[in-house]
């Protein structure tokens, strides 16, 4: 798929990080902050999507984030 035709649209449940954030740092949270962890978010799934692909699968699973690198 070319990326132009990938949405960019926002990965993040912004309420709940939000809350969190609140909770245990006493933090707002800027609503740009939604738009770059679903940047880093995709990264993470592109890099572990290949991970997937080379053990043959077409399933993406946890154990193929556990060796990604940012």
């Amino acid at each position: 798929m070319n990326n132009a035709n990938i949405p960019k649209d926002i990965l993040v449940v912004a309420s709940k990080l939000k809350d969190y954030v609140k909770i245990k740092h006493d933090l707002n949270t800027s609503a740009n902050v939604m738009s770059m962890l679903s940047d880093i978010m995709r990264v993470l799934a592109d890099k572990a999507s290949e991970n997937a692909k080379q053990d043959g699968r077409k399933t993406l699973m946890d154990r193929d984030f556990e060796n990604v690198i940012f």
